[in-house]
């Protein structure tokens, strides 16, 4: 039973060398993308074979590997999804991490005993969104990132789903997978992989007589997440997969990352939530891979 494993440290790749680099940095599991389908088109990602052999190495190590196919799909695109699929499928892939409850129903038919994941671009926000998920066919949900812990822990206990949560990386100033920013200004759909992040850009606030109320600042780019200190509130809240964000980032940035973490989820494991404390060096090095202004501690404790 799955229910029976600790916790998973799930890590991102948006290329070859980001996964070969997390492997060997502890990575339990990696999530990535192909040539299609995925939410980040603007990543190296994976052509079919690079990805087969990426399956097969991670395999090697009992380590695993979650594709992303959490776009949504239009009607015309369908015919394209099974021929997609099938030879990760046939490589032994773990799993699929879905967005269109259309993609969903089809893998689900065509695919089976694949595992899929609800992304987190499906706004699961409760415990009914992700009971209807299970009674679909969903083995794990990533719950949107605006929860708290004891909500994400309620999901947990109503529906004993396998829980993924993001624990480092950027944080979306509107709910996750809802934004139509970069469509309004840009033309380019996040919900199609393609973002261009106006919420990263300097904004002025002005009030309701033009009156400028501050200069150039990034207004709505929240500083990314660091739950390092949270690991055993999130184990014991019923959280197995501790998910990085960053498939867009350098592949020492994911080596590094996931080198830090996985020295404290092995803390946590063998020591239990007494005596864990956190290195203020590992916390600096942390930083200095990347930031924005710094990290916060999410949504998780208010």
């Amino acid at each position: 039973m799955k229910a029976a494993k600790k916790v998973e440290l799930l890590a991102p790749a948006g290329n070859a060398e980001a996964f070969y680099g997390a492997i060997h940095a502890g990575a339990d599991a990696i999530y990535l993308g192909g040539s299609r389908f995925g939410a980040r088109a603007y990543a190296e990602n994976f052509s079919e074979e690079e990805l087969v052999a990426c399956i097969r190495y991670a395999h090697l190590f009992q380590r695993k590997v979650y594709l992303t196919v959490n776009t949504l799909v239009k009607e015309s695109e369908f015919s394209g999804l099974y021929e997609y699929v099938l030879p990760y499928y046939r490589a032994g892939l773990d799993g699929v991490i879905v967005q269109d409850m259309g993609v969903f129903a089809y893998l689900r038919e065509h695919f089976p005993g694949m595992e899929l994941h609800g992304s987190t671009q499906m706004t699961i926000t409760g415990e009914y969104g992700a009971a209807f998920l299970k009674e679909q066919g969903a083995c794990r949900v990533v719950p949107a990132r605006e929860l708290s812990l004891a909500e994400i822990r309620r999901i947990k206990e109503v529906t004993g789903l396998e829980i993924e949560c993001f624990i480092h990386g950027a944080m979306c100033y509107c709910y996750s997978g809802q934004c139509l920013f970069s469509s309004i200004l840009g033309g380019r759909s996040g919900n199609r992989g393609r973002c261009a992040q106006p919420c990263r850009l300097a904004y002025q606030a002005v009030d309701e007589q033009k009156k400028t109320l501050t200069g150039e600042q990034t207004l709505l780019s929240p500083k990314d997440i660091c739950a390092l200190d949270l690991i055993p509130q999130m184990a014991e809240a019923g959280v197995y997969s501790l998910k990085i964000e960053g498939r867009m980032k350098r592949p020492e940035y994911t080596a590094g990352v996931v080198r830090i973490y996985r020295k404290y989820v092995d803390q946590y494991l063998q020591n239990g939530a007494k005596g864990y404390q956190v290195a203020e060096t590992d916390r600096k090095e942390l930083l200095l891979l990347f930031n924005r202004d710094g990290f916060s501690r999410g949504y998780y404790e208010q």
